[in-house]
């Protein structure tokens, strides 16, 4: 059985623990119908298959996010026992975070994670839930959520939640090269 909790920042050794796999095998083609003008529309595409791994490389501990003023972040984890396999994070009322552009009425959905072997179970939904309720108790009125449109299985949640598309940037990424295909997707949920 997985048990949920709100966390403080001393379980950060434990969230690390839990890793943050995309499994790509397509992506949503971006199609601009009269050069935007005339609307998008996502062409779901295959690609040969890789994994992306948003934990590797140099700082990607969540120690990092100590340089930020934490006293209007949550932290949820999801537990199978002993053992962490999912968690989420939401960022407000700090001036630090860009993404929030200085609002104090908004959430920012900074990290959501399951691991691999507890996917499709439930666990990012109750771990989302939790964000949204403490966003709520919180007097935000709404969510900011980023993800890309290589990680279909996330758009495709996000969707589900009622979040509404509010942006596309097909450059976000562009510092990195291999990723040619990815493109910044930025939703937001009415709380």
């Amino acid at each position: 059985m997985i048990a949920y909790k709100q966390v403080d920042q001393t379980y950060f050794p434990l969230y690390d623990q839990i890793p943050m796999f995309v499994h790509v095998s397509s992506y949503f083609r971006i199609e601009k119908h009269n050069r935007g003008l005339g609307g998008f529309t996502f062409v779901e595409t295959s690609i040969e298959p890789y994994t992306k791994d948003f934990c590797t490389g140099d700082d990607r501990s969540v120690e990092r996010w100590k340089r930020f003023n934490l006293a209007y972040w949550a932290f949820f984890m999801a537990f199978d026992g002993e053992r962490p396999v999912g968690a989420a994070t939401i960022a407000s009322r700090d001036k630090e975070v860009h993404m929030l552009a200085g609002r104090n009425d908004l959430a920012l959905l900074w990290d959501i994670r399951v691991d691999d072997a507890h996917k499709h179970q439930g666990v990012g939904q109750a771990l989302f839930n939790m964000a949204v309720d403490w966003s709520r108790k919180q007097g935000l009125v709404k969510m900011k959520i980023e993800c890309q449109n290589t990680n279909i299985p996330a758009v495709r949640f996000y969707h589900k939640q009622d979040a509404v598309l509010a942006a596309i940037d097909e450059h976000a990424y562009d510092h990195e090269l291999k990723n040619r295909h990815e493109a910044q997707l930025i939703w937001f949920l009415n709380l």
